[in-house]
């Protein structure tokens, strides 16, 4: 054993940073003896030899009275800030890697910076969440980077007041710039769904752009999903009343991007205000000859529609959708056929949510740079939240993806009715994610990865605030009827299971649930 790894043993001991990990994974095992052979093997590949030999090889390189203590504080550093498991391969990796570091300005805190606060797991989720810890802090968007600057219908929304805004501003050089360049910045710029799947936005606006696709002489359709239908969601809606042309504009971008010849706007049918603002921007760009032939002056035909819809919650799915444009009742077709290949009226069709696509010239103007400045990795940009249920002042508001969800609350909703101990639970994307408790509030980031680790989901970032004088059972009951009602009854999973879950949960509300079902919901819950 060299004499780094025999300071290191002493300075640990000294210290007491054995207790910070497992008895089977003490520090004196992985800095003098051997790992767990099974452990090692999985994480390393390599033999408990190898482990070994390389933990000395790390400690020797730089044999000194500088050298030896500095390696061992930085990982100890690590384990004094609330690290609950401390896995072998972080220590051994930790130990390799900034043992090079020892004559630079780095100090023990920049290293164990961001593992502060993280609960490791041996699991490759766990690690994942650790690696994605922010290094800054997300949230507090400034209003100059704020892309839907009426939300709240405070101002002109049509196209004299769209245009003072910056809407229809260069968009014929984006248009002349071709499908591929508007393509690829959508990809570079990190656009995910914003209707609640989070699907990449420019891989599947380049579904219908298949190799030789000039050869298919069939139209070919963008649909904009605007059935908002889900409770507690409301952003869309804002959109549409608020900010239609950026919508408009946005339909011509994405359609030029996927060689479309027209739109169709699908609008829930109690959104009648809602409906007549879109309208009026259609008509005024046709008027200002945004739209139609030769639309924007780009060479490039265009049109845009907008269809209303009866109410119905299922036709928020994108083949039910189409089913009800074309004049069916709104059901879900089986796939495939998928609607990139047999959409519309059986031609190539993409579908998109209200918001995916009203961002879309904002993105081409400022630079697909600026929009993934905002928000970690694989969660850029910025989302409208719509806040609602148990705080002093619900609302939607444009905020910064990975915005902690406690901080967007008390931020922008006055904090929960009767401050933050009186909080029961939230459900973060709309009705159809999981609760999240109090706890896991207090530390979750408001996005796809986030939100995921913590067992729900973002969805369509619809926050549903509940405090304690909620009764949790019946406030899932009322959801449970929700569904229930809405199923289109077409297939029998759905058809029976909403039934039988509205049943299962009337009876927990009235008391007269048998045993059984509540165990059954308890494992639901616990396992979801």
């Amino acid at each position: 054993m060299s004499t780094a790894t025999a300071k290191s043993i002493a300075w640990l001991e000294l210290k007491g940073i054995a207790q910070c990990v497992p008895e089977r994974a003490q520090w004196l095992k992985l800095m003098g003896q051997t790992w767990p052979q099974q452990q090692a093997r999985r994480l390393h590949n390599a033999s408990p030899e190898k482990v070994r030999r390389g933990v000395e090889r790390s400690s020797s390189q730089r044999d000194d009275e500088h050298h030896v203590p500095r390696v061992v504080k930085i990982a100890a550093a690590c384990s004094s800030h609330s690290l609950q498991y401390v896995m072998p391969s972080l220590l051994f990796s930790l130990v390799r890697r900034w043992s090079r570091l020892a004559d630079d300005e780095t100090s023990s805190a920049d290293v164990a910076r961001p593992f502060r606060g993280a609960k490791l797991r041996n699991n490759a989720r766990g690690l994942a969440t650790v690696t994605d810890t922010p290094v800054r802090r997300y949230g507090g968007l400034k209003d100059q980077d704020r892309i839907f600057t009426n939300a709240y219908c405070r101002h002109d929304h049509g196209i004299k007041g769209a245009q003072s805004r910056g809407d229809w501003h260069k968009t014929k050089e984006i248009l002349l710039k071709g499908d591929a360049w508007i393509i690829q910045t959508i990809k570079d710029s990190g656009l995910r769904g914003r209707g609640g799947a989070g699907f990449p936005s420019g891989l599947k606006w380049s579904f219908m752009n298949k190799p030789n696709w000039q050869a298919d002489k069939r139209p070919r359709y963008l649909v904009i999903n605007a059935d908002e239908g889900e409770p507690g969601t409301c952003k869309d809606r804002e959109i549409l009343r608020g900010d239609p042309h950026k919508l408009i504009e946005g339909c011509l971008v994405a359609g030029r991007a996927m060689n479309a010849s027209a739109a169709y706007i699908y609008i829930r049918g109690e959104f009648y205000q809602e409906a007549s603002h879109v309208q009026q921007a259609i008509n005024e760009a046709y008027a200002a000859g945004f739209l139609g032939k030769n639309a924007c002056g780009s060479g490039y035909d265009f049109d845009v529609y907008v269809h209303r819809g009866a109410g119905a919650y299922i036709c928020g799915e994108e083949t039910a959708l189409i089913e009800s444009i074309e004049g069916k009742q709104g059901k879900p077709r089986l796939k495939p056929p998928f609607p990139a290949d047999v959409g519309l009226f059986g031609c190539p069709t993409t579908v998109a949510n209200v918001e995916t696509v009203a961002v879309a010239p904002t993105i081409c103007r400022r630079g697909s740079a600026w929009f993934a400045g905002f928000g970690r990795a694989r969660n850029e940009g910025t989302k409208l939240y719509c806040i609602s249920g148990h705080v002093n002042n619900p609302c939607v508001v444009e905020e910064e993806m990975s915005i902690p969800l406690k901080e967007l609350i008390e931020r922008h909703c006055g904090g929960v009715r009767g401050g933050w101990d009186n909080l029961l639970g939230i459900i973060p994307g709309g009705s159809s994610v999981p609760v999240i408790p109090k706890d896991v509030c207090a530390e979750v980031l408001m996005d796809y990865d986030s939100l995921k680790d913590a067992q729900t989901g973002l969805g369509t970032g619809a926050v549903i605030v509940m405090d304690k004088s909620t009764d949790i059972v019946s406030a899932i009951a009322r959801f449970a009827d929700f569904y229930k009602h809405e199923s289109c009854g077409q297939c029998t999973p759905c058809r029976e299971g909403t039934t039988w879950m509205k049943k299962m949960m009337d009876r927990m509300v009235e008391g007269r649930a048998h045993e059984r079902e509540m165990l059954l919901e308890w494992y639901s819950v616990s396992t979801t």
